[in-house]
């Protein structure tokens, strides 16, 4: 079997290459990245490229049809992956996200591939005050990343069929410990700041609720979509990727990390607006279909991997909401010394 995965050297990627080489240790495992994280490696003890067959650096955007000769199936993690980035970068999150996801596939369909797997998010639920949602309940994208996100799964739709077998996963937010750690987001910046400096703050008001998934947990999840039968969920298939007992509200977050982390003080400030972004989910669908990829993490010992991942890096930047860790000044820094033009495209240093 010969699987691409696009987008494989950010945060997720390192997770889902070490967990197929494991699920599929005869598959060929095809690497695609632009390579604007590549150098944010967290402590791995190997590169985690390492795991595959082959890596290509190229735009997601101009991809090679040579490389879709004999492909089997596609994982499509390209992506410009978060709220701020969307912001930053609103027309290029549409192409990545959207319109290069759907380009791939009717490319990867036409060479004879039979499963694509896209990566979605559940954040296009938006606001949700009313319920957990399920596949069925109707979207509310408040950002360019989330309207990318259904935009994808809609253009996605119609080339799903009996020979190609369409797979959209709307994870939960992902957090975890990763060869290449992102701390914008959510536990990971908590923790973060709990070893750093003893001290959470939060934002908002810690009312709104997010649902959660382990890093690892995804890359089960998508192991599972490769090679699910169409008749477990249909040629074209949108699932909620999570878990039940991982709806939270972010104050029970921080509150559960000063537990597993003694001595950290927790401030909620409680005039704040009410965050917009807040819903919680409804996984049984996920749950029915793939019983034997279900979530394994649980929020206590996730914080504690994380914790003993930052310790083990020496993490101790009170000020790492400024570094590289957060991906879009990694993107920034890129711009401001002139190594990416304006719609994110390799230029020649000056």
């Amino acid at each position: 079997m010969k699987i691409l995965i696009t987008g494989n050297m950010g945060y997720i990627g390192p997770l889902v290459a070490r967990q197929l080489r494991i699920s599929r240790p005869d598959a060929t495992l095809i690497g695609f990245d632009t390579g604007y994280f590549a150098h944010c490696l967290t402590s791995p003890r190997v590169l985690p490229e390492c795991r595959l067959d082959y890596q290509y650096f190229g735009d997601v955007r101009d991809f090679p049809d040579e490389l879709l000769k004999g492909l089997d199936a596609v994982v499509y993690l390209a992506a410009i992956s978060n709220d701020p980035m969307g912001n930053a970068f609103e027309a290029v999150t549409l192409d990545i996200n959207q319109r290069a996801g759907v380009e791939l596939a009717r490319k990867a369909k036409a060479a004879g591939a039979s499963s694509f797997v896209f990566a979605s998010s559940c954040s296009v639920y938006g606001f949700a005050a009313d319920g957990a949602r399920n596949e069925q309940s109707s979207v509310d994208p408040l950002t360019a990343y989330a309207r990318s996100k259904v935009g994808c799964e809609q253009g996605l739709a119609p080339l799903a069929d009996s020979r190609f077998k369409v797979t959209c996963l709307r994870f939960a937010t992902a957090c975890g410990m990763s060869d290449r750690l992102r701390l914008d987001l959510v536990v990971n910046d908590f923790v973060a700041s709990a070893v750093a400096s003893k001290r959470i703050t939060i934002l908002s008001d810690g009312t709104p609720w997010r649902p959660l998934i382990h890093v690892r947990d995804m890359a089960r999840a998508m192991d599972w979509a490769i090679g699910r039968p169409a008749g477990n969920g249909g040629n074209f298939l949108i699932v909620n990727a999570g878990s039940n007992s991982w709806n939270y509200q972010v104050k029970t977050l921080a509150e559960t990390v000063a537990e597993v982390i003694p001595g950290i003080d927790v401030s909620i400030n409680k005039a704040a607006q009410p965050d917009k972004r807040s819903y919680k989910v409804d996984f049984s669908l996920f749950e029915k279909l793939a019983p034997a990829h279900q979530p394994q993490y649980d929020l206590r010992a996730t914080i504690q991997e994380l914790k003993v991942g930052l310790e083990a890096m020496h993490f101790q930047d009170q000020d790492f909401r400024k570094s590289s860790l957060m991906r879009l000044n990694t993107l920034s820094a890129l711009r401001k010394s002139n190594l990416l033009t304006e719609d994110l495209r390799w230029t020649t240093p000056a």
